[in-house]
């Protein structure tokens, strides 16, 4: 069932036209459909109260108690944006999320790489992105987003979760924080929209969790190692400099060590 939401939302086209279901196995899985059968307008949220095989980054799952969190997916068209600069808009929607949670969390708020939020050393979001490509232009991308608001316990034993509640000691209306969220996310994408990249990597730079700092990282097969986060390369890599050496990782290519 489909419950219609209130559409005074402080947007231009995010989340103007908003479906929230009572349960969904996944919010980009059901986006997903939607595109392939028609093509819904940019903006388009989808919203699950319960997702019951919601993911994270390379096949992860996403624990989140019913009616507790916010899982929505955003259907964006940046047809504007070329396939080698995709991880832009990683960027501009890992900013506006950034913003959103900042605006509730009177704590420090960081980026995780490649597109995790973190408060302090915690968890509180996470986004997964699925680009369809055509030649060398992006067609459509879902902004899949998992925010932990009202939870308390993880039950699958993450490494290291938090949520708003557990951060500020009481409940959030789930309802406005959506509307919230849009109104962050849009303007981030206008300004990537507007060409405005080099702003964004410098702000994606300057929220970058653990940024030029000395930080114990370790490699798929154990081999742990000290490096310095310098930078992100034009196709989303982690530059790390390694003694006198800089090395590029993929995700999953590293991880830190807490």
């Amino acid at each position: 069932m489909i419950i219609k939401e209130d559409a005074s939302i402080n947007t231009l086209f995010v989340g103007q036209n908003f479906e929230e279901y009572e349960m969904l196995a996944s919010t980009n899985a059901h986006a997903q459909q939607l595109v392939s059968k028609s093509k819904p307008s940019e903006g388009t949220v989808i919203s699950a109260q319960k997702q019951t095989a919601g993911r994270g980054q390379i096949g992860s799952q996403w624990e989140s108690e019913p009616d507790k969190n916010i899982n929505l997916s955003i259907l964006l068209y940046p047809t504007f944006l070329p396939v080698q600069q995709q991880f832009q808009l990683n960027q501009a929607v890992s900013l506006g999320l950034r913003d959103f949670v900042a605006k509730y969390v009177q704590k420090s708020v960081k980026i995780k790489w490649s597109n995790d939020i973190y408060v302090n050393d915690n968890k509180i979001c996470g986004i997964l992105i699925q680009n369809a490509l055509k030649g060398v232009q992006i067609q459509s991308s879902i902004i899949g987003i998992g925010i932990n608001v009202n939870q308390t316990a993880f039950l699958s034993n993450p490494p290291n979760p938090t949520s708003f509640k557990l951060e500020m000691q009481r409940d959030f209306d789930l309802s406005e924080m959506k509307k919230t969220l849009c109104e962050c996310i849009e303007p981030r994408y206008f300004q990537l929209k507007n060409g405005r990249h080099d702003e964004l990597y410098l702000e994606y730079l300057s929220h970058l969790y653990r940024y030029q700092e000395n930080v114990l990282f370790q490699r798929p097969n154990g081999e742990a190692f000290m490096g310095m986060i310098t930078g992100i390369s034009d196709i989303g890599k982690l530059q790390i400099q390694i003694g006198r050496r800089m090395e590029e990782f993929g995700i999953k290519e590293v991880k830190f060590v807490q």
